[in-house]
């Protein structure tokens, strides 16, 4: 199987993740790594790794970026004309690599037109049945497969904080799904979306991915695909495309994550801040979108979970893509790693594209906040496991949130 890299977003998706053994063995269904794998769609990338990146395409060609920016793409002599014109399509693998400490993701106006996100594919991270193994008293059972279920339309109504995340890696386009969440440094203004790590960063052997943007309630009507050839941008796309001007992801997942197998999953988590592509209206993609999910790092023990309810865009069969789905089921624990913290895991028919997705639990308060994202599930389907939010994903967090405190 192949990796889940930025399915990191995008449609029929392939690979897994390894997964590190120590424990008994514990036999699980090849898994799928939920990150979209590009479709060679309009862009044929080459098959190396990829860095961070920005869009380009139709619209007025001016390119917007932030001082900073702009000087780490000169200290990495990128061109701002020539990268606009396709110069983010050279995917040297020891650019890239010299390239992954720095995310550096420049506008390109209307390089995200309807008809590419349509064609993204989900980095995929499978995990073969040997790839994992635990001790019985943290990997439970394999759950029973839950059937995702359909979200009503409109999705601004019914789950407002849900959005898919675009991004270009050397394989192509991918996708992933993303979810808005509070920001403690602008209470009720957040322009913070929450992912998977593998859908903003190729792990050990890359760097970060290109052209990275988030849709919020992309398809919000919810029609089928049929009917989407000729949809126009404002219809898959009416709360706008917000490019990441941020991101980051856990050390771990840099250091560990691979293409196939669970290594780094249990670390699979990033948070991006974005910044909308037509320019600054005023409002935050909270207000936006009306509203966003806290997040809760201190991540409930399973036995006191009653159920969580995972959500995303899967789009490998029989998905594909462009509809939003939710899977409500009691977590197990599952055990990638005896040194690695137990993860959760859910009944769930939800495939590739999916990944990145938020896991929402109510809890006493009667509040829903956002306690994992899928990262990685068997190949055939019927199970996703996230990690549980800690200290590491609360460090990610804080550092982006304060990153643009007083701005």
């Amino acid at each position: 199987m192949r990796s889940i890299r930025p399915s990191f977003t995008g449609r029929r998706e392939r690979g897994t993740r390894r997964t590190s053994t120590s424990l008994a063995a514990v036999t699980l269904a090849s898994a799928l790594a939920l990150t979209a794998t590009a479709c060679n769609g309009d862009d044929n990338a080459d098959s190396k790794p990829t860095a961070s990146a920005a869009a380009a395409g139709t619209g007025d060609g001016k390119i917007r970026i932030p001082d900073d920016l702009k000087q780490k793409l000169k200290e990495h002599g990128i061109d701002l004309d020539k990268w606009k014109n396709g110069a983010w399509k050279n995917w040297n693998k020891q650019d890239w690599l010299r390239e992954a400490n720095d995310f550096v993701n420049p506008i390109i106006k209307g390089l995200w037109d309807p008809n590419r996100m349509r064609h993204a594919n989900d980095p995929n991270k499978g995990v073969h049945d040997n790839d994992i193994s635990g001790d019985q008293g943290v990997t439970d059972p394999t759950p029973q497969p839950v059937k995702a279920q359909a979200v009503a339309a409109p999705y601004h109504t019914n789950a407002a904080a849900s959005g898919k995340v675009f991004f270009d890696s050397p394989e192509g386009h991918m996708v992933c799904s993303g979810t808005v969440v509070a920001d403690p440094a602008h209470p009720g203004k957040s322009n913070l979306v929450w992912t998977a790590g593998h859908c903003v960063h190729a792990g050990k052997n890359g760097g970060w991915y290109r052209n990275m943007a988030f849709v919020p309630s992309y398809n919000n009507s919810g029609k089928p695909a049929a009917q989407l050839q000729h949809a126009s941008r404002s219809e898959i796309a009416p709360y706008g495309v917000w490019w990441a001007d941020a991101a980051q992801t856990s050390q771990q997942w840099i250091d560990q994550g691979g293409e196939t197998g669970g290594n780094g999953a249990p670390y699979d988590f990033s948070v991006i801040h974005v910044t909308p592509e037509q320019g600054n209206s005023g409002k935050s993609l909270e207000e936006t979108v009306g509203g966003a999910l806290p997040v809760n790092f201190d991540a409930p023990a399973v036995p006191k979970v009653s159920s969580i309810t995972a959500s995303g865009y899967p789009e490998a069969a029989p998905f594909d893509g462009q509809l939003l789905y939710q899977c409500k089921d009691k977590p197990g624990r599952l055990s990638i790693a005896q040194s690695a913290p137990t993860m959760y895991r859910i009944g769930c028919t939800m495939t590739a594209g999916s990944s990145g997705g938020g896991w929402v639990e109510t809890g006493a308060d009667g509040k829903p906040a956002l306690v994992s994202n899928t990262s990685i599930g068997p190949v055939t389907s019927g199970w996703l496991a996230g990690p549980r939010l800690g200290p590491v994903a609360k460090g990610v967090y804080q550092s982006v949130s304060k990153k643009f405190a007083g701005q």
